[in-house]
């Protein structure tokens, strides 16, 4: 068995226009994502080579680029975008993504509102 180790990117800022209401849609607002890549970390760790693992600044930098697409209804939409763009880097076993709207329109005073989602790999595509 292949061990499993974590990379944690949290507090992603990006700019997008997700949302049910006509007025996000037009006026956007920022989103806060968090992932945890599920990798195996061995080889990074003997090479010392970022080519051997996942690179985290560039999965940031795709984060931003999702979040700034197509505009979706659902931040589940949006966090399974994530995922399923994540899970294309060769290392990546299992990602959690938690996608973050602290500016959603609720009526009652609040903090944040997230939604979690974990995604992995068929179990042949890790055997291999």
């Amino acid at each position: 068995m292949h061990p499993i180790d974590e990379i944690t990117l949290t507090g992603v800022r990006a700019f997008g226009y997700h949302g049910v209401f006509e007025d996000e849609r037009r006026e956007g607002q920022e989103f806060v994502v968090d992932v945890t890549l599920y990798v195996d970390t061995t080889e990074a760790a003997e090479t010392d080579d970022v080519a051997d693992t996942v690179h985290y600044g560039e999965v940031a930098e795709r984060i931003v680029e999702l979040v700034g697409g197509e505009p979706l209804n659902l931040i589940e939409g949006v966090a399974a975008r994530i995922a399923d763009d994540l899970l294309s880097y060769d290392l990546v076993q299992v990602v959690a993504v938690t996608v973050h709207k602290p500016q959603a329109p609720i009526t009652v005073p609040f903090s944040d509102v997230s939604v979690t989602i974990r995604r992995g790999r068929p179990a042949e595509a890790v055997e291999s």
